[in-house]
């Protein structure tokens, strides 16, 4: 690898791998150029997907500290790099891989955690981010809505309690 230009590759396969959270690694054969550009759009605005030489992307995941994909670089392969919500991106994948079969997920690193071809899948079926997150903020204010009329709840019942209390001593007084 004596070559400037491919040392160059290697150095910016490294920087992709060390600056994204995820990446996802893809046998592209039998797709046309026009496939591969609706795919790249199906990937979402926080993920770039390149064709890439085996040897030197190998080379570069090694340098950014990843061995566990080594198993992985045959054939025509391509790399999603993820630096937004990797459920995003595994989705656009999926769904892809869904309507054109020549595209083979063959596996990926999530946080440094190498994942497999069903890992991802899996990771694909889960909701967005944003969309537990907004599950979880419903739930929290459920939660506080319910205590807050807890709350409440008893301080009435108390008064409550105490009026029908001073009512009954009233009767009990009067009729003495």
């Amino acid at each position: 690898m004596a070559r400037p230009d491919k040392a160059a590759a290697v150095a910016e396969l490294t920087d992709q791998f060390r600056s994204s959270n995820a990446a996802v690694l893809t046998e592209y054969r039998g797709l046309t150029v026009a496939q591969l550009k609706t795919l790249r759009r199906s990937l979402g605005e926080n993920a770039t997907y390149a064709v890439v030489k085996n040897t030197l992307t190998k080379i570069a995941a090694n340098e950014a500290g990843i061995s566990t994909l080594d198993d992985l670089f045959a054939g025509p392969s391509a790399v999603a790099f993820v630096t937004g919500d990797p459920v995003e991106a595994a989705k656009g994948l999926r769904d892809f891989a869904k309507d054109n079969p020549a595209l083979v997920i063959k596996g990926g690193v999530l946080d440094g955690k190498a994942l497999s071809a069903d890992e991802i899948k899996k990771l694909a079926d889960l909701e967005s981010r944003e969309v537990l997150l907004a599950k979880l903020a419903g739930a929290m204010k459920g939660k506080q809505s319910q205590a807050a009329a807890l709350f409440q709840a008893l301080p009435s019942k108390f008064v409550r309690t105490a009026d029908a209390l001073r009512a009954k001593r009233a009767e009990q007084g009067g009729a003495e």
